[in-house]
């Protein structure tokens, strides 16, 4: 499944979303900045419509972060309360115990339907408190032995970067956190607005979910970097085109052997994979933001017949293109 979930929550129909980050002694800097840069940081020119954002502390008084850091936050676990989305950084430590009060906050927002988000080892956290029970989590692939035996009852998805259960999200280590934000972002506001903080970021717009953590292979020389990120920019802008290993690879100036070993260091996947899921992810943007029929849809996500659009849509999410209208709508 390319979103590695067949779910179709999203906090679109919230006006404004709340996301509140953990913050904790000990604090794991880098997993908390990825969740401030892409759910904290003031982005004008997407309107008023963006996520509001809080930090609560887990702990009182000043805390100590990874690389001589200190901060002070401004609220306590009682943010969690009007939390629509709880973003977990990894956490202090493996053999740290989870606070009750922390699990108990937890519980009672996921009740109460407020999304979790862990990033790396802030599995754990999710994991004691329960809600990650008979549900599907993953992450980092250091922690996830550990993880298997200390909570057997946890379904634990090996080598993914992230795992996606609707109401709880999981990602594997810190930069994989980023495509899980960003996927966050992409299910919230669509596509385009996705890649717009992806720009922003400096980074590809889209990793699939289900791409492994460990890469075998290493990364492309600079300038084949460089041309495959215009090859990614050229296939976002021309999805509706006929495309083939042939033509791609004559346009970034490779062999289609050497073409197609790059594409999958970049990507995790193979060409005609990737664009069927860019097109999919296109397909539910207009379904969500236009009232296109689908035959246009399909004209212009490149699938050519309305016959087409629907067999890839149902075998993806296993729901028809107009019965995911429909339910997003209402």
């Amino acid at each position: 499944m390319p979103e590695n979930n067949k779910k179709m929550t999203n906090l679109r129909h919230i006006p404004r979303p709340q996301v509140v980050v953990l913050a904790y002694d000990g604090l794991c800097t880098f997993e908390f900045g990825v969740a401030v840069e892409i759910f904290g940081l003031p982005r004008p020119e997407l309107g008023d419509a963006w996520y509001r954002f809080a930090v609560a502390g887990v702990d009182s008084g000043e805390l100590r972060a990874t690389g001589g850091i200190r901060i002070i936050t401004d609220g306590d676990l009682s943010l969690l309360d009007t939390a629509d989305l709880i973003v977990v950084p990894g956490w202090r430590g493996l053999d740290a115990p989870v606070p009750d009060a922390l699990c108990e906050a937890l519980r009672t927002a996921s009740a109460r339907g407020c999304q979790l988000l862990s990033i790396c080892s802030g599995v754990f956290v999710l994991a004691a408190s329960g809600l990650l029970n008979g549900r599907k989590a993953t992450t980092h692939w250091r922690y996830i032995g550990a993880l298997q035996a200390r909570y057997p009852a946890v379904r634990v998805i090996e080598d993914v970067l992230y795992q996606d259960e609707g109401d709880i999200l999981t990602s594997a280590g810190s930069a994989a956190g980023i495509d899980l934000c960003l996927h966050v972002v992409r299910r919230d506001y669509g596509m385009e607005t996705a890649n717009t903080v992806a720009r922003r970021l400096v980074i590809p717009p889209h990793r699939d979910g289900s791409q492994p953590q460990q890469l075998s292979r290493p990364v492309a020389q600079l300038r084949e970097s460089q041309r495959m990120g215009q090859l990614f920019d050229f296939l976002h802008q021309h999805l509706d085109k006929p495309h083939s290993v042939t033509s791609l690879a004559h346009r970034v100036g490779m062999s289609e052997r050497t073409f197609l070993r790059r594409f999958q260091d970049a990507t995790g996947t193979t060409p005609t994979r990737w664009l069927l899921n860019e097109r999919l992810l296109r397909v539910k943007d207009y379904l969500e933001n236009s009232k296109l029929s689908i035959d246009s849809i399909a004209e212009q996500t490149g699938f050519g017949q309305a016959a087409t659009l629907r067999h890839h849509f149902r075998q993806t999410y296993s729901v028809s293109p107009a019965r995911y209208r429909k339910q997003f709508n209402a």
